[in-house]
C-alpha cells in the first residue's frame, strides 16, 4: 500500500507531469497548524531539510503557523535532521500536571511549553534568524477591542463574536482578531498578504521565543502572549485561529513553487473555517502548489486508525505511556512518506500528480 498522495494546483502540475521536481525549484515552504497531527510530517520534514534541499542553492521562505511555526524554526537550526528529531520527541513526552477529572491550567501549560521553547532555541536565536539560505516567517493572531487583552469575560465574548463574524466572511472576522507576521527582516515575505487584516513585524533575538509561543497558544488550553517585543501591544493567541492551513496567495509569487507537507489533501483557510466545507476547496491561490498528503487508506492502518491528534490527550487521560506508545508507532510509520517522496523526487522523471480539488 502507498503510503503518499501528491496533489498540485494547475501551473504546478503541468510542471511535475513535463520534469518532475527539482530542488531549487521550491522557493516556499508552509507548515500549517494541527497540532499531534503534524507529527506525521517529521519524516518528511527530516528529509526535505536534512537531505533533499542540501543539493540546491536558492532562499526558500519557511511559513508556520501554531506547530508548523515550532517545525520551520526547528528547521533553520544547524542540523534539522536530527534537531527536528529531536522535536518530535519533545512533542510526544509533553505532561501537564493537572487536578483529577480536569485540565491542566492554561498558565500551566505555557510555562512548561514556554520553558520547552528556552530550552531548545536559547542561545540559538542566530542560527534561525541567521540562516543562510531559509527565512522564518511565524503567523500569529492577535486580538483586537475586546480581545486586545485575556480575560474570563473577554474570550468567551471576543471569540463568539469572531466566530459569528467569520460565518459571514472571513474578512468580517479581522474585525476581532488580525494576522500578524513576525518575518525574517532580511528579505520580505514573496507574497501579497491582502486577502485578510495583516501587520508584519520583523523577527529578532528578543521576540523569536515569544512569537513562537504565541502561535502555539491555543485559546483556554494555554494563555495568550500579552506585548511581544517590537510588535503592537495587545494579546496575541494560535497562528490557527486566522491562518489554520495557511491557504495563502501564492499565485502573487514572481517565480517558482511551493512545497506544502501537510497531513491532508485540503487546505483550510481558518481554524473557524473547519466546519465551513465551502470554504474548503482549492483556489487559484494554490495554482503554484504542490502538496504531499499521506493517503487515507494508510493512515487508516495507524494506531486507533488515525493520525495523533489533541484529542488523544483526553483519550488517554493519564496513560501517558500509552498516548506516547501509539504516537511512536505513527512517527516511525512517517518513514513511508519521506521514502516515497524521496523515491519520486530522486529520478528526475515527470510526476503523475493529482489535481488540487
Amino acid at each position: 500500500m502507498k503510503a503518499l498522495q501528491i496533489h498540485a494546483g494547475a501551473t504546478a502540475l503541468k510542471q511535475l507531469r513535463e520534469r518532475g521536481l527539482p530542488p531549487a525549484d521550491v522557493r516556499i515552504i508552509p507548515a500549517a497548524a494541527g497540532g499531534a497531527k503534524g507529527l506525521i510530517l517529521n519524516g518528511l520534514d527530516r528529509f526535505i531539510f536534512g537531505d533533499w534541499l542540501r543539493s540546491s542553492t536558492q532562499p526558500v521562505h519557511l511559513l508556520g503557523a501554531s506547530i508548523g511555526a515550532w517545525r520551520m524554526a526547528t528547521a533553520c537550526l544547524d542540523d534539522p535532521a536530527s534537531s527536528l528529531a529531536q522535536m518530535a520527541q519533545d512533542y510526544m513526552h509533553q505532561h501537564y500536571d493537572h487536578a483529577p477529572g480536569k485540565p491542566p491550567a492554561p498558565r500551566h501549560v505555557s510555562e512548561v511549553f514556554g520553558a520547552k521553547l528556552k530550552q531548545r532555541f536559547e542561545r540559538r536565536d542566530a542560527e534561525v534568524l541567521g540562516h543562510p539560505r531559509y527565512h522564518l516567517h511565524v503567523f500569529t493572531s492577535r486580538g483586537r477591542h475586546v480581545l486586545q487583552r485575556q480575560g474570563r469575560l473577554r474570550m468567551p465574548l471576543g471569540y463568539a463574536g469572531a466566530f459569528l463574524a467569520n460565518s459571514v466572511s472571513r474578512k468580517a472576522m479581522g474585525g476581532w482578531l488580525e494576522r500578524v507576521v513576525f518575518s525574517d527582516a532580511r528579505e520580505p515575505l514573496p507574497l501579497k498578504l491582502h486577502d485578510y487584516r495583516t501587520q508584519q513585524v520583523p523577527l529578532s533575538a528578543l521576540n523569536l521565543q515569544p512569537s513562537i509561543l504565541a502561535s502555539c497558544s491555543i485559546p483556554f488550553w494555554l494563555d495568550a502572549v500579552h506585548d511581544i517585543p517590537g510588535a503592537p501591544r495587545g494579546a496575541y493567541w494560535d497562528g490557527g485561529i486566522t491562518d489554520y492551513h495557511l491557504h495563502l496567495d501564492y499565485g502573487s509569487m514572481h517565480d517558482g513553487l511551493v512545497l506544502y507537507p501537510h497531513f491532508q489533501k485540503t487546505v483550510i483557510p481558518g481554524w473557524l473555517d473547519k466546519a465551513l466545507k465551502h470554504r474548503h476547496r482549492a483556489t487559484a491561490h494554490l495554482d503554484k502548489v504542490v502538496l504531499l498528503s499521506p493517503r487515507p487508506e494508510w493512515i487508516a492502518t495507524l494506531p486507533n486508525a488515525k493520525l495523533p491528534d489533541r484529542n488523544d490527550f483526553k483519550a488517554y487521560g493519564d496513560d501517558v505511556a500509552g498516548r506516547i506508545a501509539a504516537w511512536s508507532r505513527a512517527l516511525a510509520e512517517s518513514q513511508r512518506l519521506a521514502d516515497e517522496f524521496a523515491e519520486a523526487v530522486g529520478s528526475g522523471r515527470p510526476i503523475e500528480a493529482l489535481p488540487l480539488a
